[in-house]
């Protein structure tokens, strides 16, 4: 597939400490001819995002913001973006530094050369630095792909992976409804069950503390649960 343009949705939520950097790592990537669309969603952050947004934004004419008035969650940040885009492939980035961009070629590499329509970025199979963190955030990941492998009948390691990459045709008949982070059993559940090709490779990860700003919690494991079963069964 002959990709021109990536477009990038970074959904922010009092992402202050972190934006500014993520949005220059983004920049800073070289993707030789392809050009970037960076389309921000602040999803009602109460810190400085939107301080250090708007400072952003006279600088950059080519970065989009986006804001809604009230925290909805990842999911709606997302679907807010969805409507924006103008690139041939779109890709979540998160807008901690858990996630380097530089992994966008891996993640590109099986969509332009025409074997992937999909391509999740596992932290589970990769070669790349990992920092070590929560046994019990790892042993609850597993689980959950686990069971939306079973639902799915797709062999995935990294079911919840903030990395995804998927084509625009994909993205335009996505019809997604979750807000929150149900965004990634949502977005599983319903690429598995289009007529479309998934792939998945190893990218690095450099997880955050709660100290250092983690938002997921053990209750959004437990609706993931349920939201599996929902988009799985019942969708």
């Amino acid at each position: 597939m002959k990709v021109k343009k990536l477009s990038i949705i970074i959904p922010s939520y009092n992402e202050g400490d972190t934006i500014l950097e993520v949005i220059k790592s983004v920049k800073d990537v070289n993707l030789g001819k392809i050009k970037k669309e960076i389309i921000v969603v602040d999803d009602g952050s109460t810190d400085r995002t939107k301080h250090v947004l708007s400072e952003i934004k006279v600088k950059s004419e080519k970065l989009i913001v986006l804001r809604h008035r009230e925290n909805l969650g990842k999911g709606a940040a997302i679907r807010t973006a969805l409507k924006r885009v103008t690139g041939d492939v779109i890709v979540i980035q998160d807008a901690d530094l858990e996630y380097n961009p530089n992994d966008y070629k891996l993640l590109l590499k099986p969509i332009i050369e025409s074997n992937a329509d999909v391509v999740f970025g596992s932290r589970f199979i990769s070669n790349q630095p990992h920092r070590i963190l929560y046994f019990w955030h790892n042993i609850g990941n597993n689980l959950l792909t686990l069971l939306s492998n079973i639902l799915t009948n797709l062999n995935l390691t990294d079911m919840e992976t903030g990395y995804k990459m998927f084509t625009k045709r994909v993205a335009d008949k996505l019809n997604l409804k979750e807000n929150r982070f149900g965004f990634e059993p949502e977005f599983t559940a319903k690429v598995a069950k289009m007529n479309i090709r998934i792939y998945e490779v190893g990218v690095s990860y450099s997880g955050r503390t709660y100290q250092e700003g983690k938002k997921i919690k053990g209750v959004d494991g437990l609706l993931a649960i349920w939201q599996i079963i929902k988009f799985n069964l019942f969708s």
